[in-house]
């Protein structure tokens, strides 16, 4: 069962609690905080395109990239209708390639959490630092340890009349693997309902790994945010913030 697939139909429906607009308006700050106020930016796991979207309304150059081609699929569908100028890359970002450096990484929505390997999570890193310019700023959130453990083991619904979903959720704290089997019910252009199921695994990392995951790969470590605060991350934070910068590449 791949993840995101079937999902794609229906993402952005379920996801209409997320204030999108808000979450655009702190990462843009963030960034020209750190003088990116323009140019090239890529948008890492960007789903369907609506953070890729915000940015380039604000005018950034925007590149997408998804694992998932269901979900570019709609995100295409929304650059058809606003217009925008993004380039968007159908690759697994463990593995992904551009033509050029940019001058920043975003990643948000918890792309992150779904590298469930240190080695993965390193590799991404150290493509990031590979991509970006010199003194590029990378920005991404993560779901937190205490966020999945308060989740726990537990079985969330939503029925509306265009579809519904049953999340079945485990946390594996020795692990700290968080494994949800999503089951789908969405209407089709007959009325009748068509049943799908998803499996989706994300990992949580303690603040201390992955700043030392971000120096491997190397990175530097800038700071950390309890999200949308300028705060420093809580014991009880239930998604953070994390930037970091290309410190000079080698020459060889």
């Amino acid at each position: 069962m791949e993840a995101y697939s079937s999902f794609a139909k229906v993402y952005d429906m379920f996801m209409d609690n997320v204030p999108y607009e808000e979450w655009g308006k702190y990462l843009i700050n963030l960034l020209e905080e750190y003088g990116v106020k323009d140019g090239l930016v890529l948008d890492l796991g960007c789903g369907t395109g609506s953070i890729t979207e915000i940015l380039a309304d604000k005018g950034y150059d925007m590149i997408g990239i998804d694992y998932s081609e269901d979900m570019l699929n709609v995100a295409l569908d929304k650059k058809e209708k606003s217009g925008n100028n993004i380039l968007y890359l159908n690759q697994d970002m463990r593995e992904f390639e551009l033509y050029g450096t940019v001058r920043a990484i975003v990643s948000i929505c918890d792309s992150m959490n779904y590298m469930t390997t240190e080695e993965d999570l390193r590799d991404v890193f150290k493509l990031v630092n590979n991509y970006l310019d010199i003194g590029g700023i990378f920005i991404f959130d993560l779901n937190t340890i205490h966020k999945y453990e308060t989740i726990g083991e537990q079985v969330i619904a939503e029925n509306r009349d265009e579809g519904s979903f049953i999340w079945e959720n485990t946390f594996y704290e020795d692990e700290n693997i968080n494994e949800y089997d999503l089951t789908l019910f969405i209407k089709d252009e007959n009325g009748k309902y068509d049943k799908y199921e998803e499996n989706h695994i994300q990992r949580a990392y303690s603040l201390d790994r992955i700043k030392e995951l971000i120096n491997e790969a190397g990175l530097e470590y800038v700071t950390s945010y309890d999200a949308f605060t300028k705060n420093a991350v809580r014991k009880d934070s239930e998604r953070i913030y994390v930037i970091a910068r290309e410190k000079g590449k080698k020459v060889n």
